[in-house]
Protein backbone atom coordinates (compact mmCIF):
# COMPACT_ATOMS: atom_id res chain seq x y z
CA UNK A 1 0.00 0.00 0.00
CA UNK A 2 1.23 3.23 -1.15
CA UNK A 3 0.85 5.80 1.83
CA UNK A 4 1.88 8.94 -0.28
CA UNK A 5 -0.58 8.01 -2.60
CA UNK A 6 -3.72 7.42 -0.12
CA UNK A 7 -2.39 10.96 1.86
CA UNK A 8 -2.82 12.80 -1.97
CA UNK A 9 -6.20 11.16 -2.08
CA UNK A 10 -7.08 12.55 1.49
CA UNK A 11 -5.57 16.00 0.87
CA UNK A 12 -7.77 15.66 -2.75
CA UNK A 13 -10.95 14.74 -0.77
CA UNK A 14 -10.55 17.40 1.72
CA UNK A 15 -10.28 20.35 -1.13
CA UNK A 16 -13.25 18.99 -2.94
CA UNK A 17 -14.88 18.75 0.33
CA UNK A 18 -14.16 22.57 0.64
CA UNK A 19 -15.25 24.14 -2.11
CA UNK A 20 -18.39 22.07 -1.91
CA UNK A 21 -19.09 23.56 1.50
CA UNK A 22 -18.46 27.02 0.23
CA UNK A 23 -20.30 27.24 -2.65
CA UNK A 24 -23.10 25.56 -0.08
CA UNK A 25 -22.58 28.87 2.41
CA UNK A 26 -22.60 30.44 -0.36
CA UNK A 27 -26.09 29.59 -0.77
CA UNK A 28 -27.14 29.60 2.25
CA UNK A 29 -26.05 33.12 2.83
CA UNK A 30 -27.85 34.66 -0.28
CA UNK A 31 -30.99 32.44 0.78
CA UNK A 32 -30.58 33.99 4.50
CA UNK A 33 -30.11 37.88 2.91
CA UNK A 34 -32.75 37.73 0.14
CA UNK A 35 -35.46 40.54 0.42
CA UNK A 36 -37.92 37.49 -0.22
CA UNK A 37 -36.94 36.29 2.73
CA UNK A 38 -37.40 39.12 5.05
CA UNK A 39 -40.04 38.33 7.81
CA UNK A 40 -43.41 39.40 7.33
CA UNK A 41 -44.94 38.82 10.98
CA UNK A 42 -43.80 37.15 13.76
CA UNK A 43 -44.45 33.21 12.78
CA UNK A 44 -42.65 33.86 9.47
CA UNK A 45 -39.45 32.00 10.49
CA UNK A 46 -37.79 31.46 7.00
CA UNK A 47 -34.96 34.19 6.63
CA UNK A 48 -34.18 33.02 10.51
CA UNK A 49 -33.87 29.60 9.81
CA UNK A 50 -32.39 30.33 6.69
CA UNK A 51 -29.52 32.34 8.39
CA UNK A 52 -29.11 29.52 11.00
CA UNK A 53 -27.97 27.32 8.00
CA UNK A 54 -26.08 30.02 6.84
CA UNK A 55 -24.16 30.19 10.12
CA UNK A 56 -23.86 26.43 10.30
CA UNK A 57 -22.32 26.27 6.83
CA UNK A 58 -19.84 28.64 7.50
CA UNK A 59 -18.66 26.33 10.55
CA UNK A 60 -18.57 23.70 8.11
CA UNK A 61 -16.36 25.77 5.76
CA UNK A 62 -13.61 26.52 8.67
CA UNK A 63 -13.99 23.25 10.19
CA UNK A 64 -12.66 21.63 6.63
CA UNK A 65 -10.52 24.30 6.00
CA UNK A 66 -8.91 23.79 9.33
CA UNK A 67 -8.29 19.91 8.46
CA UNK A 68 -6.57 20.67 4.91
CA UNK A 69 -4.55 22.81 6.57
CA UNK A 70 -2.96 20.14 9.54
CA UNK A 71 -2.93 17.93 6.55
CA UNK A 72 -0.96 20.17 4.43
CA UNK A 73 1.29 20.50 6.95
CA UNK A 74 1.25 17.28 8.43
CA UNK A 75 5.25 15.34 7.84
CA UNK A 76 4.28 12.00 6.86
CA UNK A 77 6.66 9.56 8.47
CA UNK A 78 7.55 6.04 8.11
CA UNK A 79 6.43 3.25 10.51
CA UNK A 80 9.43 3.00 13.07
CA UNK A 81 9.12 -0.27 15.51
CA UNK A 82 10.82 2.43 18.22
CA UNK A 83 7.91 4.56 18.01
CA UNK A 84 5.05 2.41 16.79
CA UNK A 85 2.39 3.72 15.57
CA UNK A 86 1.88 7.66 15.54
CA UNK A 87 0.06 10.00 13.23
CA UNK A 88 0.53 9.88 9.82
CA UNK A 89 0.07 5.93 9.78
CA UNK A 90 -1.42 3.87 7.55
CA UNK A 91 -2.90 0.45 9.32
CA UNK A 92 -4.56 -2.57 8.03
CA UNK A 93 -6.65 -4.40 10.88
CA UNK A 94 -8.52 -7.90 11.30
CA UNK A 95 -11.11 -8.10 13.38
CA UNK A 96 -12.40 -11.64 14.88
CA UNK A 97 -14.66 -12.10 11.60
CA UNK A 98 -11.82 -12.00 9.52
CA UNK A 99 -12.72 -8.90 8.28
CA UNK A 100 -9.83 -6.37 7.09
CA UNK A 101 -9.87 -2.76 7.43
CA UNK A 102 -7.83 0.30 6.27
CA UNK A 103 -7.09 3.28 8.58
CA UNK A 104 -4.78 6.08 8.09
CA UNK A 105 -4.27 7.79 11.90
CA UNK A 106 -4.39 11.35 11.02
CA UNK A 107 -4.31 14.65 12.36
CA UNK A 108 -8.13 16.11 11.88
CA UNK A 109 -11.38 14.78 9.25
CA UNK A 110 -11.73 11.89 11.34
CA UNK A 111 -14.79 10.05 9.19
CA UNK A 112 -13.44 10.62 5.71
CA UNK A 113 -13.14 7.88 3.70
CA UNK A 114 -10.87 7.63 0.45
CA UNK A 115 -10.61 4.42 -1.97
CA UNK A 116 -7.17 3.40 -3.19
CA UNK A 117 -6.95 0.53 -5.30
CA UNK A 118 -10.45 -0.53 -4.71
CA UNK A 119 -9.79 -0.76 -0.72
CA UNK A 120 -11.59 1.90 1.27
CA UNK A 121 -9.48 3.50 3.93
CA UNK A 122 -10.80 5.25 6.95
CA UNK A 123 -9.50 8.73 8.33
CA UNK A 124 -9.48 8.74 12.13
CA UNK A 125 -7.94 10.45 14.80
CA UNK A 126 -6.07 9.55 17.89
CA UNK A 127 -9.29 11.36 20.19
CA UNK A 128 -11.08 8.60 18.69
CA UNK A 129 -11.10 5.01 20.78
CA UNK A 130 -9.32 3.11 18.10
CA UNK A 131 -7.08 5.85 17.49
CA UNK A 132 -5.72 5.79 20.83
CA UNK A 133 -5.78 2.31 21.07
CA UNK A 134 -3.33 2.20 18.22
CA UNK A 135 -0.76 4.66 19.75
CA UNK A 136 2.42 3.30 20.17
CA UNK A 137 1.15 -0.15 18.91
CA UNK A 138 2.74 -2.39 16.55
CA UNK A 139 1.85 -5.02 13.82
CA UNK A 140 1.16 -8.54 15.32
CA UNK A 141 -0.31 -6.65 18.16
CA UNK A 142 -4.11 -6.99 19.37
CA UNK A 143 -6.30 -4.40 20.89
CA UNK A 144 -9.74 -4.43 22.28
CA UNK A 145 -12.01 -1.45 22.35
CA UNK A 146 -15.69 -0.63 23.03
CA UNK A 147 -17.52 -1.59 26.36
CA UNK A 148 -19.91 -4.64 27.28
CA UNK A 149 -21.57 -5.99 24.41
CA UNK A 150 -20.14 -3.77 21.63
CA UNK A 151 -16.43 -4.74 22.18
CA UNK A 152 -14.29 -5.21 19.28
CA UNK A 153 -11.05 -7.14 18.99
CA UNK A 154 -8.37 -6.24 16.07
CA UNK A 155 -5.18 -7.45 15.10
CA UNK A 156 -3.03 -5.08 13.80
CA UNK A 157 -1.85 -6.79 10.31
CA UNK A 158 0.82 -3.58 9.24
CA UNK A 159 1.30 -0.29 9.44
CA UNK A 160 3.54 2.10 7.06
Amino acid sequence: MNKQQVYQRILARLAQDLEIAVRAAKTAHETATHEENIAENKYDTLGLEAAYLAAGQSRRVEEIRQALSLFENLQLRDFDEQSGIQTSALVELVNDSGQHRWVFLGPDAAGVKVQHEGIEILVITSRAPLGSALLHRLPGDELEIGQGNTRQRYEILDAY
